[in-house]
């Protein structure tokens, strides 16, 4: 690597391992690196964004960003997409289904201005590879990274991302949330969440770290509190 994670102002995880929060949405963008291959997980919230990821995890790995996964289909994680020519882009089964104009309005409900979602919208990289279980991807170097099907729950589209290693990383999406309240909008299936995360503790286990879609890292312990008051949120049996 040219540079170091802390120098772009990217948070070191484990080896090969990053991410960095992005400004905004305070959302969460991974990078994992293996031997000449680069797996970004979620684009940024515009192209311009995307860019910036691109940019910068071909600063920090020396090659371009070879695998995009896409953890759940919301602007401010798929709209950087675009930026990415030439990735082979992942996403949960049915992600490609969510249509780009009602991205686009979404978008500019939350504030991205209507030219940039336009712009996004228009160049918008669907998944070519969809996840209905378990998919492992060989990046090299003996670097291999399970994404994992685990929902519905956040959306009906929820993709995570076990990164093995020491410790292991799981990076959840929007499933989980540290900087504020999960948020369950209209596409989220909430009787079904909490089962999701509990395929995602189970992948994870105790000492894995945790990665919110927004916020710090947690725990094991924060995903199954999470968890607990989503039950009770929403009324779901244990």
């Amino acid at each position: 690597m040219t540079v170091t994670w802390e120098e772009l102002g990217w948070e070191r995880l484990a080896t090969g391992v990053g991410r960095v929060r992005l400004p905004g949405w305070d959302c969460t963008a991974g990078l994992v690196v293996g031997a000449g291959a680069a797996l970004m997980i979620d684009a940024g919230s515009s192209l311009a964004e995307g860019v910036r990821l691109r940019t910068e995890a071909e600063e920090l790995t020396g090659c371009r960003v070879t695998h995009l996964a896409l953890t759940h289909p919301h602007f401010d994680h798929v709209f950087g997409a675009g930026a990415f020519a030439g990735a082979e882009v992942f996403g949960a089964v049915g992600v490609d289904t969510v249509p780009a104009g009602e991205l686009r309005e979404d978008a500019v409900r939350n504030g991205l201005g209507e030219t940039a979602a336009t712009e996004a919208a228009d160049t918008l990289v669907r998944p070519r590879h969809l996840v209905s279980g378990e998919w492992t991807l060989d990046l090299g170097g003996g670097r291999q990274v399970l994404l994992a099907n685990v929902g519905p729950g956040h959306t009906a589209h929820d993709l995570v991302v076990l990164v093995p290693g020491d410790p292991e990383t799981v990076f959840c999406g929007d499933l989980v949330e540290e900087s504020g309240e999960p948020q369950a909008g209209p596409d989220a299936v909430p009787s079904r969440w909490p089962a999701a995360l509990d395929r995602l503790l189970g992948l994870g286990g105790e000492d894995a770290l945790y990665v919110p879609g927004h916020g710090a890292v947690v725990d094991a312990a924060f995903v199954r509190a999470q968890r607990d008051a989503l039950r009770a949120r929403f009324g779901v049996s244990p």
